[in-house]
Parts: structure tokens; C-alpha cells; sequence
């Protein structure tokens, strides 16, 4: 409504401009015609319109002011509603979780934890150094039975002289490559 009524002034603003103008016109006519006293007051009239300018500018500019101010507030209660709303949500939040359920947790947790490496520790420990030394064998003896290699031949390989095939007798790539 603020926004309606300062476009209206800014209508109205126009409307006097021109008719200003038209005044000052109409006033030069008169004085070329030698009226002089008619022009005189119709300059009067012009000066009172041109003070209701300025008072027009005056409230426009006061509008302008409070729309604006207007539309800050409405952004700053928005943004409290946020807060409001984040707030309620936090204490929800704690309603549902205590610090002394988080304690209760954090020390279950830790129990936990040291229950395991006690566990650990137990079996970690448990083995003697016979066990540790049969476990190391049985490692090796997976190991060379996975390793079993043919035995490599002690004599020299003969020589293998390539034979010479004639050009001809040579398959040709092309074949090859069709033939895969």
C-alpha cells in the first residue's frame, strides 16, 4: 500500500512538472502580448506549484524511507523465526541425549575397547616359542611344495641350427592375420 501510494505522488509529481512548464510558457505569451499583471500572478501560481514539489519530493522520499525500513523488518523477524525454530530443535536435542547418557556411552564404548585388547593380548600371548617355531615350519614346508620345480638338466643344450625355408614356402602375414 506504502509502494501504491508513493507511485500516486510520482504521478501527481509528473502532472505538476508539466504543468509548470506549460505555466512558464503561457507567462512568456503573456508578457510578449504586454499583460504583464497576468503574467506576474500566473508566476505566483507557478512558484506555489513548484513549493508543492518539493514537498511532494519531500513525502516521497519519506515513503521510500519507511518501505524500506518495512522491508528490513520483515527480513530481520524472519531471520529471529529461524533462530526461534533452531533453538527449539537444539533443546529437543538435548532433551533426548543428556550428558550424563553421553558419559554412559563414551564409558561402555571405552569398556569395550579395553575388553578387545585384553583379547587380543590373550591370544597374541598364548603361543610358546615350540609353537611359534612349529608354525614357522609347517610355513616353510607350504612354501617349498608350492616351490617344487622340474629339475634343470646338467649337460649343455645342443645348438639349434634354424633351417632355411625357401620365401615361397612362408605363410604370408596377410594369411595370418585372416586365419586368426
Amino acid at each position: 500500500q506504502l509502494k501504491q501510494q508513493r507511485d500516486k505522488l510520482k504521478q501527481y509529481q509528473k502532472r505538476i512538472t508539466q504543468q509548470l512548464e506549460r505555466e512558464r510558457e503561457i507567462a512568456r505569451q503573456l508578457l510578449r502580448d504586454g499583460r504583464k499583471e497576468r503574467a506576474k500572478l500566473l508566476l505566483k501560481k507557478k512558484r506555489y506549484r513548484e513549493q508543492l514539489l518539493d514537498k511532494t519530493e519531500n513525502q516521497i522520499t519519506s515513503l521510500e524511507t519507511m518501505v524500506q525500513s518495512i522491508e528490513f523488518t520483515q527480513i530481520e523477524m524472519k531471520v529471529i523465526e529461524g533462530l526461534k525454530i533452531g533453538n527449539e530443535c537444539l533443546n529437543k536435542m538435548h532433551q533426548v541425549m543428556s550428558i550424563e547418557e553421553v558419559e554412559r556411552i563414551l564409558d561402555e564404548t571405552q569398556e569395550a575397547v579395553d575388553y578387545q585388547r585384553q583379547i587380543d593380548e590373550l591370544l597374541a600371548g598364548s603361543f610358546t616359542q615350540e609353537d611359534e617355531d612349529a608354525i614357522l615350519e609347517e610355513l616353510d614346508a607350504i612354501t617349498q611344495e608350492q616351490l617344487e620345480l622340474p629339475e634343470v638338466p646338467s649337460e649343455p643344450l645342443p645348438e639349434k641350427i634354424p633351417e632355411k625355408v625357401p620365401i615361397k614356402a612362408r605363410p604370408r602375414q596377410a594369411e595370418l592375420v585372416a586365419a586368426s
